[in-house]
């Protein structure tokens, strides 16, 4: 591992490869030192987009050739770049935040790994990572689980997917799609708790708790714009078994065992499975 600091190494020439460099993901100043050395010495910079990208070189007061590089890159891209990585310093950036967080490139990292060509990370802003803290859920376990899909089934089979992880979630969302996750997720988990973290690092930073229900309310009468970190908290503490015997026995009442266990599972965290066969069990006497 390289020990050296940014300063000692500013007249030496860069080392062919790949260079996976963090960027900021809206205050320009959470850019790294290190960052601004390796795109300072570097030879070529990929990226997402040129013009967002070109603006934050210009503010680092740094020029460099761009070259985009997006989820539309084909093969023949892909080894263009492998072929400069071979010769000199190619750096990948993102939009914003970490590469290949949500983000494309690891096609590239992976091929490029494959060919035996040098590739280092330099860790930096994430608006996962920053958004988790910031929410006060809890943060020993988590799950980053990207975008949710757009259309409304796909949706909630991802969540009913990820209902009973015992961990907390953190997925990225847009502001015109909010309102729909939040109302998924106040069906499905009506009494877990959910954060809204938007304008992460910038001047309007703000970050809302409650339930799902509360936060729809919320964001129905003020819409919000830009790019919303969604967090959910676990699913609660497995109760003690007659807690849940108590439940289902009185879902019971109006529904089917199959439906029984469904909602409570809904409600509790606790397995769907499990919670069908006590439910026969409670059934059949």
């Amino acid at each position: 591992m390289n020990s050296k600091t940014p300063e000692s190494n500013l007249s030496e020439p860069l080392a062919s490869g790949l260079y996976i460099v963090a960027t900021p993901i809206g205050n320009l100043g959470d850019i790294t030192v290190r960052a601004v050395d390796i795109l300072s010495r570097c030879d070529l910079v990929a990226c997402e987009d040129t013009r967002v990208t070109g603006k934050l070189l210009k503010h680092l007061g740094l020029s460099k050739p761009l070259r985009r590089h997006d989820d539309h890159a084909s093969d023949h891209d892909r080894a263009k770049l492998l072929e400069a990585m071979q010769r000199g310093a190619v750096a990948l950036v993102s939009d914003a935040g970490t590469p290949l967080i949500s983000d494309p490139g690891y096609r590239l990292v992976r091929e490029a790994r494959a060919a035996g060509i040098s590739v280092t990370t330099l860790p930096g802003a994430c608006a996962a990572i920053a958004g988790i803290p910031l929410s006060g859920l809890p943060s020993d376990r988590f799950l980053f689980a990207g975008f949710l899909p757009s259309k409304d089934k796909a949706r909630r089979e991802v969540l009913e997917e990820l209902s009973s992880v015992p961990a907390s979630l953190i997925f990225y969302e847009t502001g015109p799609r909010l309102t729909k996750s939040l109302e998924a997720l106040a069906q499905l988990w009506p009494t877990r708790e959910v954060a809204v973290a938007r304008e992460l690092t910038k001047l309007h930073e703000e970050c809302r708790s409650g339930s799902a229900q509360e936060l729809l309310d919320h964001y129905n009468a003020h819409p919000p714009k830009g790019e919303i970190v969604l967090l959910v908290g676990p699913p609660i503490s497995a109760p003690v078994q007659v807690d849940a015997d108590a439940l289902l026995a009185e879902a019971l009442q109006s529904l089917k065992p199959s439906q029984a266990a469904a909602q409570v599972a809904k409600a509790s965290g606790l397995d769907r499975k499990d919670l069908y066969a006590r439910a026969m069990e409670l059934k059949n006497g």
